[in-house]
């Protein structure tokens, strides 16, 4: 599947794939939000601290699916494959972007 069109996005999942946490500054802004698990996450450092915790709980892999547009908003299903009841999981992480970078992601 191609998310070529946001490059931020492409990012995204290709950090999802490594282990640089610190990575997730250039594609998420300082101010950017998370919603998951029925948490909103705030702020990079916030962001990169939660999904350093997610990694070293779950030990999951992301595969995105499909995509699609949804005016400003980029809709992503997502295969999510870890150490959790239910694995595999198909997910939906819907992506706000602006100049280039995510400001919101909220996962589903």
């Amino acid at each position: 599947m191609s998310i070529a069109q946001h490059p931020a996005i492409e990012a995204y999942f290709t950090n999802e794939a490594g282990t640089d946490i610190g990575a997730l500054n250039t594609v998420f802004t300082h101010d950017a939000t998370v919603l998951d698990e029925g948490k909103t996450i705030v702020g990079i450092e916030a962001i990169s601290a939660w999904r350093a915790a997610a990694k070293a709980k779950y030990r999951y892999t992301a595969e995105p699916l499909d995509s699609q547009e949804n005016g400003a908003k980029s809709v992503i299903r997502v295969r999510l494959s870890g150490h959790f009841p239910g694995s595999p999981v198909v997910v939906t992480h819907t992506f706000s972007v602006h100049d280039g970078k995510i400001t919101a992601l909220e996962i589903r």
